[in-house]
């Protein structure tokens, strides 16, 4: 069912969110601040992790990089060691690039104009949208999949979200939403309610300060919007690596920049015939990324000759390291957690 727009009363939903948000909004510590690096940092790291789980990471990465200055300054290694643990590297290296970026064509200001904000690697239209309303008070609704969900339901609009128009129609809907200089407020009201209370699964209508006011709720639809088109469905993926060890060090090399994992530091995927007849034990991790299944089978070699090991690593480009120098490198989840098995089995 989908209902007219012209007979919804969209200020007044907009206004009952803003009161409930004023009374029960979540107490952040970036919600403690307009400066719109803190802002920026917060909203990439929490565009795939929730709150709960992210906070300590935040926390951490902006003691050691405070401020866009010592961000650009870093080295690469160093900003993906602080993002450990969070996963989607490329959001890191996108961070360190849009600093520099600031630093060489803002002085080192952080950009005010929404199109400005746009322009930084890795910024799409809803950081910048949350950047600009909460920073700046630009009047702009940050659209992401709360806003996609809570209006759909409130409405029981049945737009296809994976539309390529869902952004706009969905920003449209929103701004009627909007009262008069509360942009900030309401992006972050519509954060908290998608995020506590309009959940995709076991939303909590009971409590919800818009159910009496939801369509999809009072037609007992809840959980037929949004609507959605099926999702492409993932594909399997095989991946084989190799342990070289050699007197308690071991081969990695840095990724480049194309396919998965970013710049982050892996194993050798192929080594030679006469060091597979050295492989000591396989082990076999799977492991989701949003549109792969993984299976990463690891073979630990271990060789006696140095010189072999040093001769390898010098004509294939790796380096050597040991586990306790690993800690301060960054790698794939799969090749972390068994190098954690690694080193717990010592």
């Amino acid at each position: 069912m989908k209902s007219k727009k012209q007979n919804a009363d969209f200020l007044h939903v907009g206004e009952l969110l803003l009161a409930w948000y004023k009374i029960h909004g979540r107490d952040l510590p970036f919600r403690n601040t307009n400066d719109p690096y803190k802002i920026w940092i917060c909203e990439i790291i929490f565009q795939q992790t929730r709150i709960e789980q992210g906070l300590n990471h935040y926390n951490r990465f902006i003691h050691r990089f405070p401020d866009v200055q010592t961000l650009a300054q870093a080295e690469n290694d160093e900003v993906l060691l602080y993002w450990k643990g969070l996963g989607y590297y490329s959001r890191a290296l996108n961070l360190h690039k849009a600093a520099l970026q600031i630093v060489q064509e803002f002085q080192g200001k952080f950009p005010e104009n929404y199109n400005d904000i746009l322009s930084l690697k890795g910024v799409g239209k809803y950081t910048a949208a949350a950047i600009s309303s909460i920073c700046f008070g630009t009047k702009l609704p940050a659209v992401d999949g709360n806003f996609y969900r809570v209006l759909s339901r409130v409405f029981a609009y049945d737009f296809d979200i994976s539309n390529s128009k869902a952004f706009s129609y969905f920003s449209e809907l929103a701004l009627r939403m909007m009262p008069e200089n509360e942009a900030g407020h309401f992006n972050e009201a519509m954060m908290d309610l998608g995020s506590e209370i309009c959940r995709p699964k076991n939303p909590k209508c009971g409590i919800c300060p818009l159910n009496k006011e939801c369509l999809a709720f009072n037609l007992g639809k809840i959980h037929e919007f949004p609507m959605k088109s099926k999702k492409a469905k993932a594909t399997d993926l095989e991946l084989n690596y190799y342990y070289v060890e050699c007197d308690s060090k071991f081969l990695i090399k840095r990724r480049g920049d194309d396919f998965i994992w970013k710049r982050l530091y892996e194993f050798p995927t192929e080594v030679p015939a006469e060091f597979k007849t050295e492989i000591v034990h396989h082990k076999t991790i799977l492991h989701k990324l949003t549109h792969k299944n993984l299976t990463v089978n690891i073979y630990k070699v271990i060789l006696h000759k140095e010189e072999i090991f040093k001769n390898f690593a010098l004509e294939n480009g790796f380096m050597t390291t040991d586990l306790e120098e690993s800690h301060q490198k960054s790698f794939p989840k799969p090749l972390e957690n068994y190098l954690k098995w690694i080193e717990d089995a010592i």
